[in-house]
């Protein structure tokens, strides 16, 4: 990432055109990434389009960062003519902007699942690289990193999200030589109870949706964000939920990994798990080890202790801030911040938040009646348990108590879903030979 700043510089000083840029979503994230593309990269990289279902909101976002006439567009041809003239875009339907001729990428910024499978797959096969949140990552990831490598373009996550900051701690890691045996992430609070209710006041002061502050408290993103980690180095968790150990607040990280066991971690792939109450938070960090024996006195001359395990810790994300340099790692170097490597380890499944009764059909993430939990994806696959990134609008075809883990069985899937397809077409795929989910296939399309 340090190469970064420099191609974007002698890119603007060379004369070229910025990497164009159309975001689905005008939320938190939408805002905060136009912010920054306005204020920190002197035009190397620019929101060329906005798709919302608000049009009001996508023109607030554009507003925000200082462009207030953007072009409202109901067509094809009218999305074409405004970027000819360089002027932005915003429309409602993002298929507009998936299709367009001249975008580069396609940043995905809603945090939803099925509302933005059709144009991603439409971006990917007009040539665009995609840029997408840990929820669909972590539902279908997989999928469609397989359908973009076959499109010659890009899958990937975002810097300045735990799982991207923490693929890039595993990157240098293993650059110096070591083994990374678990990929960690530091939490200030958890209860997988709280709804967009408790989560209110939380929400207004900081400018977020409630359903996202709540999806973050009840345990749902961290499970997501360990699912995608997982996902992208073949590492599993040690039971459903994972370890999650919690700590007085402000225990050193180093002190609170100790937690972690070594035999657990020293055999197999590798754990993703988590720590509640550690410092520095919200950071992330990283347990290896190495069986090279001359490296070892140098690790403990170099403050990391004396093993096996070595403590490397990322003490932010910074969220929006670096969401850019995802953009610029695809387009000026092929390379991806965080993307699925193969068949799926780990899913997220959704459990019960109260008591449910058949009939009632699921609301969305991060709202009243599921929050999400880790698990391996054998163990998913065997049990038939439903996934938190499909399970909004099933109806219940019988009563469940509270903190139940759903199964395919239990709901009524809405019928003609794209998730369900790609579901399907992703599992066939990744067909295995063995529990531990070894693929036959790879992700090539040859």
């Amino acid at each position: 990432m340090i190469i970064v700043d420099d191609a974007l510089r002698r890119r603007v000083s060379s004369g070229l055109p910025p990497i164009q840029v159309a975001i689905l979503g005008a939320g938190f994230l939408a805002r905060g990434v136009a912010l920054q593309l306005a204020a920190a990269f002197n035009g190397a990289i620019r929101v060329a389009g906005i798709a919302n279902r608000t049009l009001d909101h996508a023109r607030r976002t554009y507003a925000a960062a200082g462009e207030r006439d953007p072009a409202e567009c109901v067509t094809t041809a009218e999305v074409e003519a405004a970027l000819r003239a360089g002027r932005p875009v915003i429309c409602q339907d993002p298929h507009l902007l998936a299709t367009a001729p001249g975008i580069d990428v396609m940043l995905e910024a809603t945090g939803t699942v099925e509302a933005v499978i059709s144009p991603l797959l439409a971006a990917i096969e007009s040539g665009k690289h995609v840029v997408v949140n840990a929820e669909i990552d972590g539902t279908i990831g997989p999928i469609l990193r397989f359908k973009a490598t076959a499109a010659g373009v890009l899958y990937t996550g975002i810097d300045g999200d735990q799982p991207a900051a923490t693929m890039n701690l595993v990157r240098f890691v293993r650059g110096i030589g070591l083994r990374p045996a678990l990929c960690g992430n530091i939490k200030g609070l958890q209860d997988p109870y709280r709804t967009p209710t408790t989560q209110a006041g939380f929400a207004q002061r900081s400018g977020q949706s409630a359903s996202m502050v709540t999806s973050f408290a009840d345990g749902t993103k961290i499970s997501f964000e360990q699912a995608v980690t997982a996902n992208a180095t073949g590492m599993r968790v040690a039971k459903r939920g994972m370890h999650g150990y919690e700590v007085p607040p402000g225990t050193p990280i180093e002190e609170a990994a100790l937690l972690f066991q070594p035999d657990e971690l020293l055999q197999g792939p590798g754990l993703v798990d988590y720590v509640i109450g550690a410092s520095p938070g919200p950071g992330i960090f990283v347990l290896a080890a190495t069986d090279n024996e001359w490296l070892k006195p140098y690790l403990e001359l170099y403050k990391l202790g004396p093993g096996p395990l070595y403590c490397f810790h990322t003490p932010y994300h910074l969220c929006n801030l670096e969401v850019p340099l995802s953009i610029a790692r695809a387009v000026l170097f092929g390379d991806v911040a965080i993307a699925p490597i193969g068949a799926p380890t780990v899913e997220v499944v959704a459990t019960t938040k109260r008591d449910l009764r058949a009939g009632e059909v699921l609301d969305g993430m991060g709202r009243y009646m599921t929050y999400g939990v880790a698990e391996n994806a054998d163990v998913t696959r065997r049990e038939n348990l439903l996934p938190i990134g499909v399970a909004e609008g099933c109806r219940l075809r019988r009563d469940l108590p509270k903190d139940a883990t759903l199964t395919y069985a239990d709901v009524i899937l809405p019928p003609g879903r794209l998730c369900d397809r790609l579901r399907a077409e992703q599992a066939r795929l990744f067909e295995t030979d063995d529990p531990q989910g070894t693929p036959r296939s790879a992700l090539s399309p040859a």
